[in-house]
């Protein structure tokens, strides 16, 4: 999915948006604050994330997995959201959303029911726990999640991957998005 909308957003001619400058600042924040979910995300959970197959690592209960069972999803959201926001392109902006929410809904699905397969309660119990898209808004919610998330169970769950392999697993996300920017600046 990310080429055709990578391809769309360099082919799409700017909109005029009111507020240019505001327009294009808004979207490189997007980006930035989406890689920088993907990065805290690839930190807990490792280069498991780029794998397509049915390998599994351990169950990751920790960092962003502890507020969201999807957050590498919702940087990429973020990330091409940013894109189109910053190329004034707004109308694609919540059609990315739909798209890219309703692909990721399908992987999650097949994610889940795997991870169900094969780790059982461990993993019911942490998705009855962390919600799926969307942040749990309470402070009890948030709190608990805390205790949880400093015991043991949690713990052992995972290890947070050194910075350096970390910036080394997005490498070719980073270079996508520089590439991505110097495109957009071109394409004026």
């Amino acid at each position: 999915m990310p080429l055709p909308i990578a391809l769309a957003i360099l082919a799409i001619p700017p909109g005029e948006t009111p507020r240019r400058g505001a327009t294009v600042l808004a979207g490189v924040v997007l980006t930035l604050l989406g890689e920088l979910i993907r990065l805290w995300a690839v930190h807990h959970i490792g280069a498991i994330s780029r794998t397509r197959s049915d390998r599994l690592g351990p169950l990751v209960q920790n960092g962003p997995f502890a507020i969201v069972r999807n957050p590498l999803y919702l940087g990429n959201i973020a990330l091409w959201v940013g894109f189109a926001l910053a190329a004034r392109i707004v109308w694609l902006a919540p059609v990315i959303v739909v798209l890219l929410g309703a692909e990721y809904h399908a992987i999650v699905r097949w994610e889940e029911s795997l991870l169900e397969a094969r780790l059982g309660d461990a993993y019911r119990h942490y998705a009855a726990r962390v919600p799926r898209w969307m942040p749990k808004g309470n402070r009890g919610a948030r709190r608990d999640r805390g205790r949880e998330i400093g015991s043991a169970s949690s713990a052992s769950s995972a290890v947070a991957i050194p910075w350096r392999d970390t910036l080394f697993s997005e490498r070719g996300t980073l270079v996508a998005i520089a590439a991505g920017y110097v495109l957009l600046w071109l394409k004026r």
